[in-house]
């Protein structure tokens, strides 16, 4: 690739972050503003949550409309055995950081552990087979019924921004992609209305390392699959999973301090977790087997 060519794309990249962010910013904060505005927890408010997490699938397909950039780098083929393989490793990722992350929590009786009750299957009430239960159903049936809303949010953030910015010659392009994702969570968090314990301030910089974690395996399988798909599983598993599991079976002052999206453990299990699975070097695809560039 000639000189020229990678300054065309670096700055053909450079115009799509511009017009990503330049739709993405203004949508998202009036979405969070009414958000905030209600005043109560955002499950009480699906609709905008929703229309929330698909503003950045919406941001990108402004930007390759205005660029004529297509959407064939998105990317969703599949990746054949490589894209199966990083599809699971998305899948139970949010399994492994669960598992140790409160597992030690309620060994350690630093939270309380509360059997859960398992929708359907009134029968299932001993805690281990009621949790067991609840796990099965939330990886599988769970996990597709997540995707509806999480599918918007990659389909902008690893299907557009982050193959921008490693084109656009940013440094610690995965890293960065991560901490915007966390930023954008920010007014949410600090507002008390998301994934904030006792303490907002100290939850926003919690969320800030466990989601540049989750953002760097995310990218990871992606970027080694060429597909889109992995990074939505693993999203998807993490909502499904970490929610819907984890936090349901805890009491219901859970997430103050020790666990929940912002809590310390999740903080600490997720950048473990991801250091296993993301060190070393692999290749990266804009789609399968069409590299972005040099080795990661």
């Amino acid at each position: 690739m000639t000189t020229a060519t990678t300054n065309q794309r670096r700055d053909r990249a450079r115009r799509g972050l511009l017009l990503f962010f330049g739709v993405l910013l203004p949508s998202s904060a009036v979405l969070e503003w009414l958000l905030l505005r209600a005043g109560d927890s955002i499950r009480n408010h699906v609709g905008l949550v929703l229309a929330l997490m698909w503003m950045p699938a919406l941001a990108s397909i402004a930007a390759r409309l205005a660029l004529k950039e297509g959407s064939a780098d998105i990317s969703f083929r599949f990746g054949g055995r490589i894209g199966l393989r990083m599809t699971l490793i998305a899948w139970f990722y949010p399994l492994a950081v669960g598992t140790l992350a409160y597992g030690f929590a309620w060994a350690a009786g630093l939270v309380e552990f509360r059997s859960p009750t398992v929708p359907g299957f009134p029968a299932v009430s001993a805690p281990l087979p009621a949790f067991s239960t609840l796990v099965a159903i939330r990886l599988t049936i769970g996990v597709p019924i997540a995707a509806l809303a999480a599918a918007g949010e990659e389909i902008g953030w690893r299907g557009y921004m982050l193959t921008r910015l490693i084109e656009a010659g940013v440094p610690f392009p995965l890293l960065f992609s991560g901490v915007i994702w966390a930023c954008w969570h920010m007014p949410l968090i600090l507002g008390g209305v998301y994934a904030s314990g006792l303490h907002p301030t100290a939850s926003a910089g919690l969320f800030l390392i466990t989601t540049p974690a989750i953002g760097l395996l995310l990218a990871r399988v992606r970027l080694t699959s060429g597909s889109i798909w992995p990074a939505i599983v693993g999203h998807s598993a993490w909502n499904a999973t970490i929610q819907g599991v984890f936090d349901f079976s805890s009491a219901p002052d859970a997430t103050a301090l020790w666990v929940g999206e912002s809590g310390v453990l999740v903080a600490v299990a997720s950048v473990a977790v991801a250091w296993v699975l993301v060190r070393g070097t692999w290749p990266r695809y804009r789609a399968p087997g069409v590299p972005i560039g040099a080795a990661a």
